[in-house]
């Protein structure tokens, strides 16, 4: 097991350096120039010059793209707004922030929305799936579904717009959401997300839903539990024993990628209900275009997915004992 999961980091650490390195040619070797956006309407050549200097793009692509590399790994000294410590990541064009600090700091908000979401849509998206597939072919497999593919079709962008209408402005059953500091305040913490956590979890509960359902339909019908099943085994022993244990395999795996794609950030949700997460970092980023604070978002993300990804591969042997033969 141990030598699985290194090998499996080492090769997410492959993955994420060649990431970099597109990513920073797409960003850095685009023709437009961001200096122009800092120097403003009374833009003088000299004064192009000296932002070009202070931001490092006075080099070379493949210059800019070593010294990136060594800030990553060793952190910075050269930067006029002062010392840069590894990770670095750059200061952004707009704050003048190091883009490291920037993430921490709006790290809390995501994670806080990301955990709090993922725990409510799998809670009810595999209760509603297993219960659909215990009850199949009766009333409440049929509302289930019919009303799983209902709302996995709607969109965080209609529902969010729509909850705060109805729940916050015309109802006031809830405050406007926003994101307080846990150990500040735990109870404003948690009203301030509760509309976000409902929106987010309903989009993906429906969707865990029908893939619950279909999957534990599907070890229903294996060899094993039908075996079970002719040796005098209850339904509700094999449901639970085996079956339920063997559909848990490609919902852990989807699972596994949407925790890791919330975690680096929930841009929709964030921006419409206005919470200061890596998300709306993002897009802030790109309104900017500051290219070393998107850079570190993007990069941000993609770490949380593979790392998420290798962290799948590891609870497949608690799962289900067959992937520990195999």
């Amino acid at each position: 097991m141990l030598r699985f999961i290194l090998r499996r980091s080492l090769g997410a650490a492959v993955i994420l350096v060649l990431l970099t390195v597109v990513a920073f040619l797409l960003f850095f070797g685009m023709p437009r120039d961001p200096a122009l956006l800092m120097c403003g309407k009374t833009c003088t050549p000299d004064a192009l010059a000296n932002i070009h200097k202070t931001l490092g793009i006075d080099k070379s692509i493949p210059e800019q793209f070593w010294i990136f590399l060594q800030g990553l790994v060793m952190g910075r000294d050269d930067y006029a707004q002062g010392p840069c410590p590894a990770p670095c990541f750059g200061y952004s064009y707009h704050t003048n922030e190091a883009v490291w600090s920037t993430l921490l700091d709006r790290l809390p908000t995501t994670i806080s929305l990301a955990i709090g979401g993922a725990i409510l849509f799998l809670t009810v998206g595999l209760g509603t799936g297993m219960l659909a597939a215990w009850k199949r072919g009766t009333v409440v497999d049929k509302v289930f579904t019919a009303g799983s593919m209902v709302l996995s079709s709607m969109q965080i962008y209609f529902l969010g717009p729509l909850a705060l209408a109805l729940l916050v402005y015309q109802m006031h059953v809830f405050d406007e959401p926003k994101y307080t500091d846990f150990s500040a305040n735990p109870a404003a913490w948690f009203t301030g997300l509760i509309i976000p956590w409902a929106v987010l979890s309903t989009i993906f509960a429906a969707q865990y839903t029908r893939m619950a359902r279909s999957s534990m339909i599907e070890q229903l019908q294996e060899e094993h539990v039908r075996t079970a099943r002719a040796k005098g085994m209850s339904r509700r022993y094999v449901f639970f024993r085996y079956a339920w244990r063997g559909s848990l395999i490609p919902i852990v795996t989807i699972f596994g990628i949407d925790l890791g794609a919330l975690l680096g950030g929930a841009i929709i949700t964030e921006y419409t209900f206005g919470l200061p997460g890596l998300g709306m970092l993002a897009v802030e980023s790109v309104r900017f275009s500051d290219l070393p604070l998107l850079l570190g978002v993007m990069l941000f993300s993609a770490a949380m997915i593979l790392l998420f990804n290798i962290i799948v591969d590891a609870c497949y042997a608690f799962i289900d004992p067959r992937v520990r033969l195999s």
